[in-house]
């Protein structure tokens, strides 16, 4: 995997040397810094003309200061157009919320400890492979669902904090109880809610596997008959249908879903079409 290119954007000469230094001290991810910024209007000029994978972006500076950066950077992937990711590094707690609701990666105060920051990058690189990793799997003849642009979000709590999950890396939906889990390559989060919205919202990128699960269309591998006690938790069902079991196993996470028999056609289509 190519070294991870960041910008770094801080008013501050001697807080941009002392976080290049930083990123040259982290050996894992790999990671490059491109180009320093000392204002957002210089950063916002660099990246008109330039690309990156990721900010490590101030927040209070002269001008244009860093939530705005962030937030026009927002309105580009918006507009269906690539935008990096951000990692805010500030003095100053009090933006947290702020930051976290523009999809930030990370939020660091200063002194940034090398461990928190490497921390951080990790977390990014992470973001990126799992993204690299949807778009090599999405099919062309998936059209307008997998073509979307990377601008449906879902919005989760996650330990005290809101973070976005773009739509395109979720792998499944699951009902359990009175929560919904979503699944990426890599995280599991819960979210409160129903399937029967999700579906009504996003029902064309996903196919109903099971009444307990939506699954993207993409991310269908195979489709098996299994006993069922090799995923009767995962089933939610009983009787007759546990006695026919078929199931899907999830691309990324190798993982098997439960599909109902009245699904199985459908499956089967979803899996000619990615293979046509």
């Amino acid at each position: 995997m190519s070294p991870l290119k960041i910008l770094v954007v801080d008013d501050e000469p001697l807080a941009r040397l002392r976080l290049r230094g930083l990123v040259d001290a982290v050996t894992e991810p790999r990671c490059e810094v491109v180009a320093e910024a000392a204002t957002g209007s210089q950063a916002a000029t660099w990246l008109r003309e330039h690309g990156c994978d990721l900010v490590l972006l101030d927040v209070q500076m002269p001008g244009v200061d860093g939530l705005q950066l962030a937030d026009s950077l927002a309105q580009r992937m918006a507009a269906g157009q690539a935008a990096p990711m951000i990692v805010f590094v500030t003095a100053h707690a009090m933006h947290a919320l702020r930051a976290f609701e523009l999809d930030a990666i990370d939020y660091l105060t200063k002194p940034v400890r090398r461990e928190r920051l490497q921390a951080a990058l990790a977390r990014a690189a992470q973001r990126l492979a799992e993204r690299s990793a949807v778009q090599a799997r999405q099919p062309a003849q998936a059209g307008d669902a997998a073509a979307a642009p990377e601008t449906d979000f879902i919005t989760i709590a996650d330990r005290g904090r809101l973070k976005r999950v773009p739509v395109s890396e979720v792998l499944y939906f699951k009902a359990e109880l009175k929560y919904v889990t979503l699944r990426t390559a890599s995280e599991s989060h819960v979210l409160d809610g129903a399937l029967s919205d999700l579906e009504q919202r996003w029902g064309e990128r996903f196919l109903r596997v099971h009444r307990n699960a939506l699954v993207a269309r993409w991310a269908v591998r195979d489709l098996e008959r299994h006993a069922p006690t090799g995923f009767g938790e995962l089933d939610g069902g009983d009787g007759a249908e546990a006695a026919d079991s078929w199931a899907v196993r999830i691309v990324h996470v190798d993982e098997w879903l439960a599909v109902s028999r009245r699904q199985v056609a459908a499956v089967r289509e979803a899996l000619a079409g990615l293979k046509g």
